[in-house]
C-alpha cells in the first residue's frame, strides 16, 4: 500500500541466556575453568543450579511479529510485562537488530523510549533541547523556530539553563517529550514514559499527540493504561508472549487483553465472629462486563451484597455509592425494607442489584456502602472504597477522560432479595 510508513514482515528477536559475564575476569575464568572440567560454576549461589543448566538457551522476546501502520495512524500496542512490546518498539528506532525478518520504514522516526533519551545530564536543557533535536535529524535553524514553544510546552521555562541531571523525572519527560513532540518527526513513537508527568501535562501530551496525528503523522503509543490507549487510538496490536494475538480495533483488542487475565472479579468479604450480635456485611462483589473488574461503558452490571443478621430486623435500608479517585459521587443506589422485603428473618441475605444500563465516564472507580436501619435509625455498617474497577469505552468516540462526566447515568435498576440457608 502506498500509505504504508512502517511495515513489520516476520520479525523474530531471540536472546541467548547466561551469555553476559559475571563481572570481572577472576569470576569469568573461574566459571569456564570449572566448565572444562565438569564441575558447577562456582559463582552461582546455592539452589541456582537450574539457572546453569540454562546457559545457552535462547529465549525469544519475538516470534514472527508482522504488521503494517499507514500514514497518519495512531497505532496502540498493548500486552502485559514481558509481552515484547519494547524489544519490538527498540528494534523499530533501530536501538538494537532482529534475529530474522525485516522491517521496512518510510521518514524520521522520534523515540521515547525511556525518560530522558538521548540527553546529556551534564549538559542544560537548552543545550539538550539542540543536541536531541540534532540525533533526530533537525537543522539549528528549525530547532531554533522551535525552541521557544517546546520550552513554554515543557513548562521548564524557569530552568532551561540549568544542567538536566537536576531535573526532576518529570522534569526531564516533560523537556524530552516537548523535543521529540515539536519537531516534526513522520514517525513518533512514545512507550509509557507519559506515566511520569502529572494529570495536567498528561493531558497536554494527549492533546499534542491528537494533533500530531492529525497533521498527517504516525504514533506508535505504547501503555499499560487502557484508559489513554482508548481515547487516542483507532487501531492495536496486543501482543502475547511474543507473539501477535490480535490486530484490529481497539475496542476488541482491549477487551481480548483485559479478558485473558483473572476469571473472577475481586470480592470484598469479612470474617464474622461467632458472637456478633449486629447485622454485618459479609461480602460485596461487583461483577463488571470484563473480567478483572473492567467495565465497558453502558454494559450491564450487577453487584452482589451477602448480609448476616443474627436477630430479625424490622426495617433496614441499605445504600451504594460509586465514586472516583477525587472523592466525587456519581451514582447512588438505594434500597429500603418497605420497598423489598428483607433481613425479617435471622441468617444471611443475598442482595442483588442488577443495572441494564450502566453508563459512567472512561476512569477508575469505587464503591461506597451503608447498611442501616431507614433513615433516623441505627447505622449498622460502613464500607470505604472497596471493590475497585475500571470503566473503559468499547467506541472511538475520541472523547477525552478528564472531560466532565456529567453523562454518568443509570436509566433504570432493580434489587433482588433472597434468604441463604447457610453461607
Amino acid at each position: 500500500m502506498s500509505d504504508t510508513v512502517i511495515s513489520v514482515e516476520n520479525v523474530s528477536k531471540a536472546y541467548r541466556l547466561g551469555q553476559i559475564g559475571g563481572g570481572t575476569l577472576k569470576e569469568d575464568f573461574a566459571r569456564y575453568w570449572a566448565k572444562l572440567r565438569g564441575k558447577p560454576d562456582p559463582n552461582l549461589k546455592i539452589g541456582e543450579e537450574h539457572h546453569a543448566r540454562k546457559m545457552g538457551e535462547q529465549f525469544w522476546a519475538l516470534d514472527n511479529v508482522s504488521f503494517e501502520v499507514r500514514q497518519g495512524e495512531v497505532l496502540g500496542i498493548i500486552g502485559r510485562n514481558g509481552a515484547g512490546k519494547s524489544t519490538l518498539l527498540k528494534i523499530l528506532s533501530q536501538v538494537t537488530t532482529p534475529t530474522s525478518g525485516q522491517i521496512k520504514i518510510k521518514g524520521r522516526i522520534a523515540s521515547l523510549l525511556e525518560v530522558g533519551t538521548g540527553f546529556n545530564p551534564e549538559m542544560t536543557g537548552r543545550e539538550n533541547v539542540f543536541l536531541n533535536g540534532a540525533i533526530l535529524g533537525m537543522t539549528k535553524a528549525e530547532i531554533r523556530g522551535k525552541f521557544d514553544e517546546i520550552v513554554a510546552f515543557s513548562g521548564v521555562e524557569e530552568f532551561i539553563d540549568t544542567p538536566v541531571k537536576r531535573y526532576s523525572s518529570g522534569m526531564y519527560v516533560r523537556l524530552a517529550f516537548a523535543v521529540a513532540a515539536h519537531l516534526e518527526p513522520e514517525i513518533l513513537i512514545v512507550d509509557e514514559v507519559l506515566a511520569v508527568g502529572d494529570a495536567e501535562f498528561q493531558k497536554k501530551c494527549m492533546g499534542k499527540m491528537k494533533d500530531v496525528a492529525e497533521h498527517g503523522r504516525t504514533i506508535l503509543f505504547v501503555s499499560h493504561n487502557l484508559k489513554a490507549v482508548s481515547t487516542l487510538t483507532t487501531r492495536c496490536v496486543y501482543l502475547a508472549n511474543g507473539t501477535v494475538n490480535f490486530i484490529g480495533s481497539t475496542g476488541d483488542a482491549v477487551e481480548r487483553y483485559v479478558g485473558s487475565g483473572q476469571d473472577d472479579n475481586p470480592i470484598y468479604s469479612e470474617k464474622l465472629t461467632t458472637n456478633t450480635s449486629q447485622p454485618r456485611i459479609c461480602s460485596v462483589q461487583l461483577k463488571t462486563s470484563l473480567p478483572g473488574n473492567i467495565h465497558f461503558n453502558n454494559d450491564p452490571i450487577e453487584i452482589l451484597i451477602k448480609l448476616h443478621t443474627p436477630r430479625p430486623i424490622e426495617g433496614t435500608c441499605l445504600t451504594v455509592q460509586v465514586f472516583d479517585s477525587d472523592q466525587v459521587n456519581y451514582v447512588h443506589l438505594w434500597i429500603e425494607d418497605a420497598r423489598l422485603p428483607m433481613c425479617r428473618q435471622p441468617g444471611f441475605h443475598l442482595l442483588k442489584c442488577i443495572i441494564p444500563q450502566f453508563h459512567l465516564f472512561m476512569g477508575n472507580y469505587r464503591l461506597r456502602v451503608f447498611f442501616a436501619e431507614p433513615p433516623g435509625g441505627e447505622l449498622f455498617q460502613t464500607l470505604e472504597g472497596i471493590c475497585p474497577f475500571e470503566v473503559i469505552t468499547r467506541d472511538n468516540s475520541r472523547l477525552f477522560p478528564w472531560q466532565p462526566k456529567e453523562c454518568a447515568y443509570i436509566e433504570k435498576y432493580r434489587w433482588e432479595s433472597s434468604f441463604l440457608k447457610d453461607r
